[in-house]
């Protein structure tokens, strides 16, 4: 079984910052790719940053060169750092993994449970 928990939203200021975590645990041999997302009220869920095992990452266009994705391998946790934020990126922001759980498996796609971040005045 693997799950993955989700921590540090909030509300912010429009230009704040916040930092999400993601925390992978249980049974993990190989994971392939690890991603947020978010969804809006009334809107669907949207891709929001990519990390593929190798360093590359991928992100919205609307939140290129605000927001910075990142894992820490040892800790099986990945991050998103999200600067100069704004009332749009209001959302319930979930973390995605693509994990194998033993070498005979292929990997599955697990999500947490979402993290709200709200910002407003």
């Amino acid at each position: 079984q693997v799950q993955l928990v989700e921590s540090g939203g909030g509300l912010v200021q429009p230009g704040g910052s916040l930092r999400l975590s993601c925390a992978a645990s249980g049974s993990i041999f190989r994971i392939n790719r690890m991603a947020w997302y978010r969804q809006a009220p009334g809107k669907e869920r949207e891709l929001v940053a990519t990390s593929i095992n190798g360093g590359s990452t991928d992100y919205a266009d609307s939140v290129k060169g605000r927001f910075t994705i990142s894992r820490d391998n040892a800790k099986i946790t990945m991050y998103l750092q999200m600067n100069s934020l704004k009332p749009e990126d209001t959302a319930v922001y979930y973390c995605n993994a693509d994990i194998a759980s033993n070498p005979l498996l292929w990997s599955k796609s697990y999500w947490g449970q979402g993290t709200q971040v709200t910002v407003s005045s």
